[in-house]
């Protein structure tokens, strides 16, 4: 397999601190959007250790099935849930604190993606972008339940309110999501920053943009920031430029 990609988390227009984290191991082909929460110190904290922790314990092997390398991406995040949650329990100034983690990995012909809160997946194909997690949120609970519709969750007051994160109780339980890749398709991972600010149509436009991937994350971040930019806002982008014979290789990154 070959791949692009290209990464940029930046403060947003009212944030005085940036609480966000994101890894891109290109040899690994492996991803991980955090957004912290818990106050400056503490959400910037979290989110650090869920993203370094994670690649640390989630080293999957040639070979494993997919049922193997989900159990392990699992235990990689609830890893992290139990450093971050033992933390809050030792320092007083990280009391609180957690954050969400959204995990890509990419595999011969396929992605694994793991995710706990609000940060999102998305896949570009054909011209059609498809959001492929589900927020842990209010919001989405209440859409779920047809009390709300997705325009109305976007603009609720609530909206920013997640149900389940990395690090704020002993356990964690996160989605996984597996689905095949092609030539061509662009995957984005974005915390809240993004997605809270534009919606999938103003996201879709720029993916479709022909902006090589660089501009591509500036674009998005400066749209973001200028609907508003309430949040930090962190943008990872990857482009599947060739997927691997069926041989069961790990992916390697073209420079």
């Amino acid at each position: 397999m070959r791949f692009s990609c290209a990464a940029r988390t930046d403060v947003g227009v009212v944030r005085s601190g940036n609480e966000d984290s994101y890894l891109m191991s290109s040899e690994r082909g492996l991803f991980v959007v955090a957004d912290g929460m818990g106050g400056h110190a503490a959400g910037e904290v979290a989110s650090e250790m869920a993203a370094r922790i994670i690649a640390e314990e989630f080293r999957p092997a040639r070979g494993m099935s997919d049922e193997e390398l989900m159990s392990q991406l699992v235990a990689a995040i609830r890893a992290a849930n139990e450093s971050i949650f033992h933390r809050t329990l030792s320092e007083h100034d990280k009391r609180g604190m957690g954050t969400t983690a959204t995990v890509l990995n990419l595999l011969p012909r396929r992605y694994l993606i793991g995710q706990v809160g609000d940060s999102r997946a998305y896949l570009l194909r054909g011209g059609v972008l498809t959001q492929l997690t589900k927020d842990h949120s209010y919001v989405q609970e209440q859409v779920d339940a047809g009390r709300l519709t997705p325009e109305e969750a976007r603009v609720h007051p609530y909206a920013n309110v997640i149900t389940r994160c990395v690090g704020s109780s002993s356990d964690v339980v996160p989605d996984i999501y597996v689905g095949t890749l092609d030539v061509g398709d662009l995957l984005l991972l974005a915390s809240d920053g993004l997605t809270g600010m534009l919606d999938d149509e103003d996201v879709r436009e720029i993916m479709t943009s022909g902006l090589n991937l660089e501009d591509m994350v500036d674009a998005l971040i400066v749209a973001a920031n200028h609907r508003g930019g309430l949040d930090n806002v962190t943008t990872i982008l990857v482009r599947i430029e060739e997927v691997a014979p069926p041989t069961g290789e790990m992916p390697v990154m073209r420079g």
